[in-house]
C-alpha cells in the first residue's frame, strides 16, 4: 500500500514524549536511575491522512495535564500544513516494583512551569 503502517505512529509518540522530556525537563535516564518509569495507561490515535514511505513528516508534542503520580501528553503528525495523525497518552508514574508513585516534586514543579509556559 505505500503507506506508513498505523502502529509506527504509536512508537513515533512515544520517541516524541521523550525527545520532549530531554529538552523541556529531565532525561528519562534520570527517571530509570531514579528507578522511576511511566506506564502507559491509556492512549487514543486518530488517523486524519496515511504518510507515505518517503515522506517527511514531523511530530509535535506538549504535555496536556499534570496530576501529583502522571501526566497526558497530546501529539500531531504533520507533513507540511497537513494533520496527518492525532494522539494523545496517558502515563502514571511507577515505581521499579510496578506500584504507582508521585513524581518527585522538584520535577512535578518544573514540569509545572512548562505546562504553564505552553511547553
Amino acid at each position: 500500500m505505500r503507506i506508513v503502517h498505523h502502529a509506527n505512529y504509536v512508537r513515533w509518540f512515544e520517541l516524541a514524549r521523550l525527545d520532549w522530556m530531554d529538552a523541556h525537563h529531565v532525561p528519562y535516564a534520570l527517571y530509570v536511575e531514579a528507578g522511576l518509569n511511566y506506564a502507559t495507561t491509556h492512549l487514543t490515535v486518530d488517523y486524519h491522512a496515511p504518510a507515505r514511505f518517503d515522506d517527511r513528516v514531523e511530530i509535535e508534542a506538549w504535555l496536556e495535564t499534570l496530576r501529583g503520580a502522571s501526566l497526558a501528553m497530546s501529539y500531531r503528525v504533520v507533513r507540511g500544513e497537513e494533520v496527518l495523525v492525532t494522539g494523545r497518552s496517558e502515563h502514571a508514574c511507577v515505581g521499579d516494583d510496578g506500584r504507582v508513585r508521585r513524581i518527585p516534586r522538584a520535577w512535578r514543579d518544573a514540569l509545572r512551569a512548562k505546562w504553564e509556559g505552553g511547553a
